[in-house]
């Protein structure tokens, strides 16, 4: 099923991928762990419940493709991205614990992920020619995803405004190394769903009903996490208002990333490195506080 891997559909930036073994401790992080701005805190809480099933999603479905990948280093690269995404969905998990103790009930939006990550886009065992065809389709699906985290992922590490509004140490860790770990590996899930279809026209598909999909995930559990978060909600503005005034001050992409980053996502000739530079990246992994706890 592989094809062989051209300039257009594999550009080697030699670096390589590997997973780190981080640990966070949630215990003194407040439910508002930005001072002052609920839907902030929220919108970021999001990361904690939609980040797990979704990227066990993705690490699963690299694990199918790599019996197909051909090229050693993409192989290398693609076993790195599972480890990276499977220690990122463990990261997140752990802080479910801390909203239920903060009372927010996240089972019933947890119990949705579940349901389109694990019954939905999963393999449902075909076999043979169905098998392949539908791991193109999810590996092309999960390729545009990526292209959206990797979009944030370079937001957060270009962002000093969460910093400077207090946001809780901790947590803003955690968001700053899963981000730098998705620009850095933002090239993988784009290269091999190349190396085994590359079809513009399945990319074209999947990056229109991914971005539609996010941004619907996205208000939707924004909906729901404000509806249900306990504090009170005497003073509370309309949280689409706090939305909008909480990209103003910076403290959060806004959700319209989804159609501003879709159009470079679409161009037939795009791949992930025209992005720009990993330098930010790069820096921030050496100097987080949980990386390098992980390598102690």
């Amino acid at each position: 099923m592989a094809k062989e891997p051209t300039k257009n559909t594999y550009q080697k930036e030699g670096h390589v991928i590997a997973p780190r073994d981080v640990s966070f401790d949630w215990n003194d992080v407040p439910l508002h762990y930005i001072p002052n701005e609920p839907f902030a805190s929220q919108f970021w809480n999001i990361m904690h419940l939609l980040v797990p099933e979704g990227e066990k999603a993705m690490a699963g479905t690299v694990s199918e493709a790599l019996a197909y990948i051909t090229d050693e280093r993409l192989h290398e690269e693609a076993v790195g991205f599972v480890g990276q995404e499977a220690m990122h969905a463990v990261s997140h998990e752990s802080f479910h614990s801390r909203l239920a103790e903060e009372g927010v009930n996240v089972e019933a939006i947890i119990s949705a992920y579940n349901f389109w990550f694990r019954k939905v886009v999963t393999d449902h065992g075909l076999k043979g020619r169905a098998k392949e065809e539908w791991l193109k389709e999810r590996l092309a699906l999960f390729a545009a995803m990526e292209h959206f985290t990797a979009v944030v992922g370079q937001w957060m590490l270009d962002n000093e405004a969460l910093e400077e509004a207090g946001t809780h140490p901790m947590v803003l860790d955690l968001l700053k190394w899963h981000c730098a770990e998705e620009v850095e590996h933002r090239n993988v899930l784009f290269d091999v769903y190349q190396h085994l279809d590359g079809s513009y026209i399945r990319r074209l598909r999947t990056g229109l009903v991914g971005s539609v999909g996010l941004a619907v995930w996205w208000l939707g559990t924004a909906h729901y996490l404000m509806k249900h978060d306990p504090a009170p909600k005497k003073w509370w503005k309309p949280w689409p208002v706090q939305m909008i005034e909480a990209t103003r001050k910076h403290l959060l992409p806004g959700i319209q990333f989804v159609v501003t980053d879709l159009p470079p996502y679409l161009k037939p000739n795009f791949h992930p490195s025209e992005m720009g530079p990993m330098d930010k990246a790069i820096k921030y992994l050496a100097t987080s506080p949980a990386a390098l706890g992980a390598q102690h």
